[in-house]
């Protein structure tokens, strides 16, 4: 099987613990550089046999072998290199957020658009199997009519000093970080969009990020969602959904390769409760979709639109969290 050349900008932990090993359980990606600016490129790629390393990261966007760039930089930087990597004909997984901005994220999706390379942002927890299922049992009305939708995402940030998360140059704060998947989540699972937003947030005085937020939407189609992010609670990484007849709780919504890779959804209604077991690796699955995308010139199953959709959702968050003001979106 013909493969798709993956190079990676930095050695990131998410690329070395996630990624790395997801491309070499993908049946049509391989990597075959990596960079750093930070001189460990080297290190890296002997210890996961990747032939290339590059000191800088111009020198691996411009290899001709390399086909497509996975970006796992701090959130400040995604923009500037994923023009880079499509100026230079290589297509692009951009981890989330996107970017810092709506606007930010639309001159990115354009710009790979305009030469004709593909670009995808990476929520990687998306291609689970379980959203699909939770999609339909909601349609098949096993709890009714959906009335309110939850998604939390939260961890104990143990060594705050010094970490890109707290930084507020670098996109730091935990909408940006865990926020925009309870976010997306909403987004994804209602098949909706917010019509407006009302944020509020702890803004930690030392970092000047948000340490912890909570937001509040009225969806399109009339449902109420919230959804809740922080680096100060313990780990939770679940959304509910909650009808007129019942509920459905998925408690592994966002890593369920803590898990195995398995995810669980309970259904509770007033007569019965039971779970349902289903498995993906959900980073093989990214990574195989992109690829197969590329090697057949097709389209991302989550399109640059979506991204930007989702970017605009966060903003208004900051900017009810900066006012105190309900934001209409749209």
């Amino acid at each position: 099987m013909k493969k798709v050349r993956w190079g990676i900008l930095s050695t990131a932990k998410i690329a070395q613990k996630a990624l790395i090993p997801a491309f070499a359980r993908a049946e049509n990606a391989e990597v075959i550089a990596i960079a750093s600016s930070s001189a460990k490129a080297k290190e890296v790629s002997k210890q996961f046999n990747i032939p290339k390393s590059y000191e800088s990261y111009e020198e691996l966007i411009q290899d001709p072998d390399i086909d497509a760039i996975y970006i796992p930089l701090p959130n400040h930087l995604h923009k500037k290199w994923t023009m880079e990597a499509a100026k230079n004909g290589k297509h692009v997984l951009c981890e989330k957020p996107a970017s810092l901005t709506a606007s930010e994220t639309e001159k990115m999706v354009e710009f790979c658009r305009g030469k004709n390379v593909k670009f995808m942002e990476a929520f990687m927890y998306q291609f689970h199997p379980q959203h699909e299922r939770v999609r339909e049992l909601i349609a098949a009305g096993e709890i009714g009519q959906v009335k309110y939708m939850r998604a939390s995402f939260s961890f104990l940030l143990a060594q705050p000093e010094g970490n890109i998360k707290t930084d507020p140059n670098k996109g730091g704060g935990s909408i940006y970080d865990v926020g925009c998947y309870g976010i997306h989540a909403i987004r994804n699972v209602l098949q909706s969009e917010p019509a407006e937003v009302q944020a509020r947030a702890e803004i930690d005085p030392k970092y000047q990020v948000d340490t912890t937020a909570y937001g509040y939407m009225k969806m399109e189609n009339g449902i109420t969602a919230s959804f809740d992010c922080s680096f100060d609670m313990t780990f939770r990484a679940e959304y509910e959904i909650i009808g007129t007849k019942g509920q459905i709780k998925v408690p592994r919504a966002f890593r369920p390769d803590n898990h195995g890779g398995e995810g669980l959804i309970i259904v509770q209604t007033e007569d019965s409760t039971r779970e349902e077991k289903i498995y993906g690796d959900i980073y093989k699955l990214e990574v195989e979709h992109m690829s197969k995308v590329i090697l057949e010139d097709g389209e991302v199953s989550y399109t640059g639109e979506n991204a930007i959709e989702n970017m605009r959702v966060i903003q208004a968050c900051y900017e009810s969290i900066k006012t105190g003001n309900t934001i209409k979106i749209n």
